[in-house]
């Protein structure tokens, strides 16, 4: 076994095959600023080039999996968000891409809240989702004035179908582990305190399974969206940084950080 035992994300490499990726910023909710997702980066291109890696487990240390991005490290840059924000969804949007790829069969395992390009994004990049009975999932990014991220404007409408995403990623309803489940966006809901242990589980007998055949299995069925997540991306990027440099987004970032109702401008 191999592992890391500091810094926003760890990284275990078990003797079983199951590479452990582990959000490690409890104290945010996992909230993604640069250094978390460079991490990110770093340890996926790491399982991406270890042999001995068959599954792939996603999870966040504390009570969520991934609040989305850090709304008060954004508000922090002030003027200087548009920069920060090209930089940080570029290395979401490799991590993205790194998910769909990689040979390994990837699972997440999400508590609490899977939240806007973070957690939304992880959880559409990965190829299984269980989630505990009280986990909740929201895409968030228009709620404070900015466009979804991760790719999540390609696979959500895959996963979900079009009108629903349009729901999702412009009402910004919080939807429960159960619906979720109901509308394609997750593969199974269990019980919170058996969360743990359902994922690993099927990690354990994903990595048991014939690796070149779930390898090649996996790559066939992204495959058919691969290109128009791929062609997204840039342009959910380019857009995201327009846009977090409008008044707009500093006043939802505001809003949220302050729990209000962010009064927009179209400035």
């Amino acid at each position: 076994m191999t592992s890391s035992t500091t810094g926003p994300v760890l990284l275990t490499v078990h003797d079983d095959g199951v590479a452990h990726v582990r959000l490690n910023r409890p104290e945010s909710a996992n909230g993604l600023n640069i250094e978390l997702l460079k991490a990110l980066h770093e340890a996926l291109m790491e399982v991406h080039g270890d042999g001995r890696v068959r599954a792939v487990l996603i999870t966040g240390a504390g009570k969520n999996f991934c609040a989305g991005g850090d709304v008060h490290t954004f508000l922090s840059k002030g003027e200087q968000l548009p920069d920060y924000i090209r930089v940080a969804t570029s290395y979401l949007q490799m991590a993205a891409a790194l998910l769909m790829r990689m040979n390994p069969p990837v699972v997440s395992a999400v508590q609490g809240f899977a939240a806007g390009g973070g957690g939304m994004g992880l959880v559409c990049s990965s190829d299984f989702v269980i989630a505990g009975e009280s986990a909740k999932f929201l895409a968030g990014a228009t709620r404070v004035a900015m466009v979804p991220d991760a790719g999540v404007s390609v696979t959500l409408t895959q996963l979900v179908g079009l009108r629903k995403a349009m729901e999702i990623l412009m009402l910004n309803p919080v939807i429960p582990a159960a619906e979720a489940k109901a509308i394609g966006l997750i593969t199974r809901v269990v019980p919170d305190a058996s969360l743990e242990g359902e994922a690993w589980a099927l990690a354990r007998e994903l990595a048991q399974g014939a690796p070149a055949a779930l390898a090649h299995t996996k790559r066939l069925l992204w495959s058919g969206i691969g290109q128009g997540v791929e062609a997204a991306m840039p342009e959910e990027n380019n857009t995201q940084a327009t846009l977090s440099g409008m008044a707009d987004a500093r006043e939802g970032l505001a809003a949220v950080i302050e729990k209000r109702a962010p009064r927009f401008t179209g400035r």
